[in-house]
């Protein structure tokens, strides 16, 4: 798991430099016929990732965007309506039957189907309209790390195509060397923290959610942690009522309209006895968890969860488990 969450940065590289021509392709042809409805499709960190690009469409094009229930179409035989609709299907094996079978039911009606997968030549890359490979090479671990990566830069990759900002995309172009840097960040305090911890809120907002779900299934998968992820909005509606003194909560604030709030609420949960570990940019008070940033701060989740990676394995290690053969987990998942 280490070894590959650290091959990250030189994946990222070589995805950026393939598939050129397609993501301009693909970004021109949603400018010019712009979809009505748009769904993504995944499971697990994928499923995280492609929460990622659904809300930088949402926020930066203004299109929403939803998350499909498989089993709308495996088990329920739901007509869906596919007019006008843009499905984007993300995976790192591309194997799972209910990833495949709502692509092909899609294409069949008519959609556009876009895939983000790892194996270009597994089911769902040949079920799919538009393949984009995440060339991050074999991943063995059982826990995705730089595959994940991968397909959070390849979304960023195609939302910048998508919107023509010449900004964004330099930014992403540029992602490998802040990838590197964020790789060697000393996150050594939430190891200290955490290595009795039986439970953890990890909180995100925005753009920063989709790691902070992320992390919160790293935690469980590698550290045998009941780790949840929540909105730092939604916080307060119910899951506030289970912090007492002591309890570990982990806040992920990168730069953004969501920072501020997050700032706050950190400070509050402090004050109310919970053992907070903020990880924010190094010149904001109280960060304990130093977090790179990137030349667009819509991006700074990726070497925000770039950070994590490295810590969470050294978690496990430190708590006596190995990430890399998490019990009763596979590689490969298929689900129906």
């Amino acid at each position: 798991m280490l070894e590959e969450a650290c091959a990250a940065p030189a994946a990222v590289a070589e995805m950026l430099a393939a598939d050129v021509s397609d993501y301009f392709a693909l970004g021109a042809q949603l400018r010019s016929q712009p979809p009505r409805s748009m769904l993504t499709i995944a499971r697990g960190s994928s499923d995280h990732a492609a929460h990622y690009m659904a809300y930088l469409i949402m926020a930066r094009l203004g299109r929403l965007v939803t998350s499909l229930p498989m089993s709308l179409i495996t088990l329920y035989q739901s007509r869906l309506s596919c007019d006008d609709l843009v499905s984007f299907a993300f995976s790192q094996s591309g194997q799972s039957p209910d990833l495949v079978a709502p692509i092909r039911f899609f294409r069949a009606g008519g959609a556009r189907t876009v895939a983000f997968v790892n194996d270009a030549t597994s089911p769902l890359a040949h079920a799919a309209q538009w393949v984009f490979p995440l060339h991050a090479g074999a991943e063995t671990s059982v826990a995705a790390t730089k595959s994940y990566i991968a397909q959070l830069a390849a979304g960023a990759r195609l939302v910048a195509a998508w919107q023509g900002d010449r900004e964004l995309q330099d930014a992403v172009t540029r992602l490998p060397e802040v990838l590197e840097r964020a790789a060697r960040q000393d996150w050594s305090p939430a190891i200290e923290a955490l290595v009795v911890a039986d439970r953890l809120f990890v909180i995100g907002r925005g753009t920063g959610l989709a790691v902070a779900m992320e992390a919160a299934l790293k935690f469980k998968e590698t550290c045998g942690i009941q780790a949840e992820a929540f909105s730092g909005a939604e916080l307060k509606h119910g899951p506030m009522a289970l912090v007492d003194d002591g309890y570990p909560i982990l806040v992920f604030a990168p730069r953004g309209p969501a920072q501020p709030g997050l700032l706050a609420l950190a400070d509050e949960l402090a004050r109310r006895g919970a053992r907070v570990l903020l990880a924010a940019p190094s010149d904001t008070p109280g960060a304990q968890l130093p977090i790179f940033g990137t030349d667009a701060e819509d991006l700074d989740p990726i070497p925000l969860i770039q950070s994590f990676y490295p810590m969470v394995e050294a978690l496990a290690r430190e708590r006596g488990l190995d990430p890399d053969r998490p019990r009763h987990l596979a590689k490969i998942t298929l689900t129906h």
